[in-house]
């Protein structure tokens, strides 16, 4: 199992890309280590739980709150974990979310590591340090920007993903090669979902990729000033549109990102919008969509992203570059309004 060490502002991230959760006792002791997972891994996983003080949480975007948040650190507590605690959170964005923000802030701070078993949380949420909860329809108002001691891959978890999770990793996919790689965009056009369900080298090389993509992105700027604002294109909009519309976190981005594509148009004479929208379409995402526009944007107007009157908008200069762009509320309130 090969170890890739990434250095952090305060920290580093020991990398696991092609391991095994039966790795995970060479990473952490079992005796002071508690797994974080849910119901739904758990359930389709059982074995390879056994012997870890373990966890286990109702599964869904719903139940990243406060009051799960409460529910863990009072089982901790009863667990009588102390500061030489680590928290391994196994599964998917929420899990990894819940596991980071509470290892956080339970003792002022103790150590976690990530094993991801979505594709989605293997390239984008299990990396960078964003750990957070929602409250209501504002997602990841609440959280912290910590690393996490070590991420450990296996792939065997992507066997049990139902569909829909793995069209829901391809937004995140996508949103990568749409503001940094054309030469993985040309990858996934000339590819299919079917193809990397069923090559393992070729998921396996793809999620790779992907992940030290965001890592590199986020070492050059950790606490998103600058370079890190780009992992936001579709997001503005699709986080927006995420919890008042039950949408899955895929959805909505690849959502986000085909507006966003329309604005770069308007905004940056973007000509690349009809291949976007065909490589979201292709891997069976969600692109056009009617929805509330005041609605969405009274929420959309609250985004962390917003910096008094104008919000920080990711926009592509084309296929492979991305840009931020500073603008005004209230002209993107008309340019949401006429989308």
């Amino acid at each position: 199992m090969k170890k890739l060490t990434y250095k952090f502002s305060n920290s580093s991230v020991d990398y696991y890309l092609a391991g095994s959760i039966a790795h995970l006792k060479e990473i952490v002791d079992k005796n002071s280590a508690i797994i974080i997972t849910d119901e739904n891994i758990y359930n389709a996983h059982t074995k390879r739980f056994k012997g870890w003080n373990t966890i286990v949480l109702k599964p869904g975007e719903e139940f990243k709150v406060q009051e799960t948040a409460n529910t863990i650190i009072e089982q901790l507590i009863e667990m009588e974990a102390d500061r030489k605690t680590t928290l391994v959170g196994v599964g998917g964005g929420v899990i990894t979310d819940m596991t980071g923000y509470v290892a956080s802030v339970y003792m002022r701070g103790i150590r976690f590591g990530f094993l991801p078993t979505s594709l989605l949380a293997m390239v984008d949420a299990s990396i960078g340090g964003k750990n957070g909860i929602d409250l209501g329809v504002y997602k990841n108002i609440v959280g912290i920007i910590r690393q996490p001691s070590f991420i450990l891959h296996d792939m065997v978890f992507l066997n049990s993903l139902p569909q829909s999770e793995w069209e829901n990793g391809f937004a995140e996919i996508i949103k990568h090669a749409c503001i940094k790689d054309a030469a993985m965009f040309r990858e996934l056009e000339s590819n299919t979902l079917k193809k990397y369900q069923a090559k393992k080298t070729a998921i396996c090389e793809l999620v790779q990729k992907n992940a030290l993509l965001k890592t590199k992105v986020v070492q050059q700027d950790e606490f998103e000033k600058n370079e890190r604002r780009l992992l936001n294109f579709g997001h503005t909009l699709g986080h927006a549109l995420e919890n008042q519309y039950e949408l899955s976190h895929g959805q909505a981005i690849s959502i986000g990102m085909t507006y966003a594509s329309h604005i770069s148009q308007q905004l940056n004479g973007f000509k690349e919008t009809a291949r976007v929208v065909t490589v979201l379409e292709k891997y069976g995402l969600p692109t056009y969509a009617s929805f509330e526009k005041d609605k969405v944007f009274n929420v959309l107007k609250m985004d962390k992203k917003r910096e008094k009157s104008e919000m920080n908008y990711v926009l592509l200069e084309k296929i492979g570059k991305g840009v931020i762009k500073s603008i005004p509320i209230k002209e993107l309130e008309s340019i949401i309004k006429g989308l």
